[in-house]
């Protein structure tokens, strides 16, 4: 296996070193939560988090204008409930603490756990659950991937305006309810911790419908070229829109060059252009990866204005753009 890594044991620990040297505005507390160093001295604190791999989240998005805290797992591996519950400690200012957590069982059954735990120590603390990944048909059971970080935006934005706990509770679900996914792979992931791929791939083959912890597909095909991808995934998430003015996001999975990433966005742009799509907001980089797959995912939401406004608001974080 090549990485640029010590050993497995340190990823994580090395990585946050890393971190707290590049960003002079977080600090790392308890070994693995990155927060704010200017912590908000008013208005509901949002904290979200994982395992790690997928940076830039979270901890990229730990900045004014979006994250107060992220707790960081190891690879693809939830924090403990421990760390979380220190987090909320950290940031909770009086106006409560928000927790944007992906649709994972692990990170579900923890965030929830540290919620409560806040809770029983007089904190006021919420979450809500992130499920944009239409690849799974059961909506209970759909993983929350790229559509986060605009629910990080979006919270963020409604914080600053100094909306209370339930009122961003009530908008952030409402928004979500009109927020799909899909992504798909011509690589899978190494992940370092294993020295082991996620899956494997034959080099005429894609995955379908891949999550962002290395998972396989929903489906493999035949590869094919960037136009016909496009529209296979575009095909997909119109099963659950009519809408006719979108806010879109093209979201690398870490290993795919911003030339391909590029080329993706211009049969993005083609294809809802034949299908008379207005697009309102068009974000293109890497979001939410996958270590260093190679692939892509496409994210439309509804238009709103309000969530428009949210993502053309200012923020400190260099990784939302």
């Amino acid at each position: 296996m090549k990485k640029l890594i010590n050993d497995r044991e340190s990823f994580l620990t090395d990585m946050l070193d890393g971190l707290e040297l590049r960003d002079g505005n977080v600090d790392i507390i308890e070994g693995t939560v990155v927060v704010r160093k200017d912590k908000k001295k008013s208005g509901v604190a949002l904290v979200s988090g994982g395992g790690s791999g997928h940076e830039p989240a979270h901890a990229g998005y730990v900045a004014k204008g979006m994250l107060d805290a992220a707790v960081c797992g190891e690879v693809f591996t939830s924090p403990t409930p421990d760390k979380v519950l220190a987090a909320i400690k950290a940031v909770d200012n009086g106006d409560g603490v928000l927790l944007i957590i992906k649709n994972y069982s692990g990170d579900v059954m923890n965030f929830e756990m540290a919620q409560e735990m806040a809770q029983a120590e007089g904190h006021q603390v919420s979450s809500v659950i992130v499920r944009d990944d239409v690849a799974i048909d059961n909506e209970e059971q759909r993983r929350g991937v790229a559509g986060t970080v605009i629910v990080h935006k979006y919270a963020g934005y409604l914080s600053d305006r100094s909306l209370s706990l339930d009122e961003i509770v009530e908008k952030v679900e409402g928004m979500m309810e009109n927020l799909y996914s899909i992504g798909m792979a011509i690589e899978p992931c190494l992940v370092p911790t294993t020295g082991e791929y996620g899956f494997d791939l034959d080099e005429d083959e894609m995955e379908i419908g891949v999550g962002i912890h290395g998972e396989k597909g929903i489906y493999r095909e035949q590869s094919e070229t960037a136009d016909k991808i496009v529209n296979r995934l575009l095909d997909e998430l119109f099963k659950h829109t009519d809408s006719s003015r979108l806010i879109v996001m093209v979201n690398g999975m870490g290993g795919t060059p911003e030339s391909e990433l590029s080329i993706v966005t211009k049969y993005v742009m083609n294809s809802l252009e034949e299908r008379n799509i207005t697009v309102s907001k068009l974000l293109v980089g890497d979001y939410m990866t996958a270590l260093d797959m190679q692939g892509f995912s496409l994210t439309v939401l509804d238009e709103d204005q309000e969530v428009l406004d949210s993502l053309e608001a200012e923020t400190e974080s260099k990784y939302f753009k």
